[in-house]
This record gives C-alpha cells, sequence and structure tokens, in this order.
C-alpha cells in the first residue's frame, strides 16, 4: 500500500515537474517572439527618425538658413545592427535594402559636408541628396506596410494610402521648393514596378469625351457580345466568288 502511494506522489511530481518546464520553455520563447518583434519595428523607427532629420536639414540648406557643417548630426543605426549580430527571424533581404539606403543617405551627407568645408555652395549636392531621401521614403514605406517586400512584389495598393502614410508620419508634401514628394514618391513606387491604383490619366477630360468609338472596328463589338467567327469561316471578298465560281463548275460536271 505505501509503494503503491510513493509511485503515485512521485508521478504526480513528475508531471507537476514537466509542466512547469514546458511552462518555462513557452514564456522564454514567448519573450523571445515578442523582443524579434519589438526589435524589428525599432529599424523602421529607426530609419523614420534618420530620414525625417536628414529632410529638415535639407529643407534649412534649400531655404538658404545658414546650415554649418557639423550641424548634419551623423547617422546612426543601433537596432540595424542589433538585428545584424542575433539571430532574429526576419527578411534579410529587406534588412540588406535598408542597410544600402543608409550607406546612400551617409554618402550624400558627406557631399554636403565636403562643400560646406570647402566653401561651395551645398545647393549643388541637393538634389542627389532629395533623391536619396525619397529612395529612402520608398523603403520605409515598404517596410512598414508591405514586410519589406520588394515594389513589383508587393500587392495592388491606393496611392491614397501611400500619401496618407506620408502623412501619419508627418512629412510635408511641399518641404522641398518646386517639389511635390508624396507625388514623387508615389511615381518613385511606380518607377519601381509597384501597382498603385487609379493609374495615371493617358487624356485630359476633353480628350478623352472628344474621342469617338466606332462599334464597327471593335472586333468584340462594346460588351464583347458580338460573336467571333471560326478561322475556317474567314472568307476574303476576292476569295467569296471564286469559290462560289468553282462550285458552279463542279455542280455543271456533275450534271
Amino acid at each position: 500500500m505505501f509503494t503503491v502511494e510513493f509511485q503515485t506522489g512521485a508521478l504526480l511530481l513528475l508531471a507537476i515537474s514537466a509542466l512547469i518546464i514546458a511552462y518555462l520553455l513557452w514564456m522564454n520563447r514567448s519573450e523571445r517572439v515578442e523582443t524579434g518583434r519589438q526589435a524589428l519595428e525599432g529599424v523602421g523607427h529607426e530609419l523614420r527618425i534618420n530620414i525625417q532629420r536628414f529632410m529638415a536639414e535639407l529643407a534649412a540648406i534649400t531655404r538658404g538658413e545658414t546650415v554649418m557643417g557639423g550641424d548634419l548630426m551623423p547617422i546612426h543605426h543601433p537596432q540595424l545592427d542589433a538585428i545584424y549580430s542575433q539571430m532574429v527571424p526576419a527578411n534579410r533581404n529587406a534588412l540588406s535594402v535598408i542597410g544600402a539606403t543608409y550607406q546612400t543617405l551617409v554618402a550624400r551627407k558627406a557631399d554636403i559636408r565636403a562643400a560646406f568645408a570647402h566653401n561651395h555652395d551645398p545647393n549643388h549636392e541637393t538634389p542627389s541628396a532629395i533623391d536619396a531621401v525619397i529612395d529612402a521614403i520608398v523603403t520605409l514605406y515598404m517596410w512598414e506596410e508591405h514586410a519589406g517586400r520588394r515594389p513589383q512584389d508587393a500587392h495592388a495598393t491606393r496611392s491614397w494610402h501611400v500619401r496618407d502614410w506620408m502623412k501619419s508620419h508627418g512629412m510635408a508634401a511641399d518641404i522641398f521648393p518646386n517639389m511635390h514628394l508624396r507625388d514623387a514618391v508615389v511615381e518613385r513606387l511606380r518607377t519601381y514596378g509597384m501597382t498603385l491604383t487609379p493609374k495615371p490619366l493617358t487624356h485630359t477630360a476633353h480628350e478623352y469625351y472628344s474621342m469617338r468609338y466606332d462599334r464597327y472596328s471593335d472586333p468584340r463589338s462594346p460588351f464583347g457580345k458580338r460573336k467571333q467567327p471560326k478561322p475556317e469561316e474567314i472568307r476574303t471578298v476576292e476569295q467569296a466568288p471564286a469559290q462560289e465560281l468553282i462550285e458552279a463548275q463542279d455542280d455543271a460536271v456533275a450534271r
């Protein structure tokens, strides 16, 4: 009797220990997953902050404000470095694009600093820097809204979604002179192969409504109801009389 009770108690303790170990492992895994998710979100926040800082600096330069070379803050990305150093499940292709984006931004800042150092007009370097900023915004948008996919692999999206996303991040459309930043980002996404609707108009309203539709020149008719003739039924105007003549001669011979 004592032996049976002892074995029952031991099995019960073993089951409780196994449940505790499984729970601790599950909690550890959940914490690692949550940490990885927050780290990936941090990569996007980090890129956005660097982009907005560079945009503010470029806007000041284009407005002709006094900006010394030392005021261009260096670009740091500790979150991205941490993702690279740890085995965090992530889209490595997208991370590589973000890394290349940082390299381009750093290079454009170096060009502007060099212009300041040699007492040259920094506005000669701002067009290429603004172009790099547009590419960086495209990279950030694909990272946050399309899980880092390539533009040609992303699902079709309304262009107003891109504009609203930029507006939610405080990216003003008129921050740079003679440019609508949100339009520029939408066009850059289209250039990279992303399907954005509605598509750009190919005709003005006057041109479109001035067009005359010829329903007889449309092989399928306006609503696709016209029956398409089979290839063997198609005869040209020249072939029809000749075929009828041959049939008439055959009938005469047969008689």
